[in-house]
């Protein structure tokens, strides 16, 4: 049984097929990275597979959405306002409820944010941000997870933390990536994209970064 299927699917915009003719499938507990250079079309598929599942998924997309004059508790909060009163939330807004920092902590300090908790997104760096948005998915608690680039403005140190946080708290994982190493690590299938068509469709065992520099290649 299949989680998510696409049949020969083609997705234009303005004219142009960002996505041609693409048949996949994805089963539960995969853990795939989508891999390509810029304007593969990526970010589309893995927009187009999410809309199949998003009443059961969390998103980092690379628009993060994140309110900025928010701390990063509130923003993290957001992944579940859909859970509570209309009053709850706005209470939590005015003066942060303890049972809900005490939920929200564990994330943040796994996410090395700890020092940031009360800062406004504002003031962060781009890194922390990504981190923010991602905590924001943990806390949604769903099972399945799509991340666009979710750490592309992440250091190298942190990215580990980030992916394995990822990983240990969702069932099935779909990324786009564009650091090969991260995405062999942390997935066991790659899917290459190039000109929008699925060009490659592999597991990662066993693989190196120079296998994939045909993606690459003008």
């Amino acid at each position: 049984m299949f989680l998510l299927k696409l049949d020969r699917k083609t997705v234009r915009y303005n004219g142009h097929a960002a996505l041609s003719d693409i048949s996949l499938n994805v089963a539960p507990g995969e853990r795939i990275a989508l891999v390509g250079q810029s304007g593969a079309g990526k970010s589309t598929l893995l927009q187009t597979l999410y809309e199949q599942v998003k009443d059961k998924a969390s998103i980092v997309p690379q628009e993060l959405g994140l309110v900025r004059s928010l701390s990063v508790f509130h923003n993290i909060f957001m992944g579940r306002l859909d859970r509570n009163s209309a009053w709850y939330n706005i209470l939590n807004l005015i003066k942060p409820l303890q049972k809900e920092i005490e939920e929200i902590r564990p994330i943040v300090e796994k996410l090395g944010l700890e020092d940031k908790f009360f800062a406004p997104v504002q003031e962060l760096s781009g890194g922390q941000q990504q981190r923010t948005a991602v905590g924001r998915a943990l806390f949604t608690g769903r099972e399945i997870f799509f991340g666009d680039e979710p750490v592309s403005a992440v250091d190298e140190h942190q990215s580990h933390a980030v992916m394995k946080a990822i990983a240990e708290a969702h069932q099935t994982v779909v990324l786009s990536m564009h650091d090969m190493n991260l995405a062999i690590t942390y997935s066991d299938r790659l899917i290459g994209l190039k000109d929008g068509e699925i060009v490659l469709d592999e597991p990662s065992g066993g693989m190196k970064a120079s296998d994939l520099d045909d993606l690459f290649r003008l």
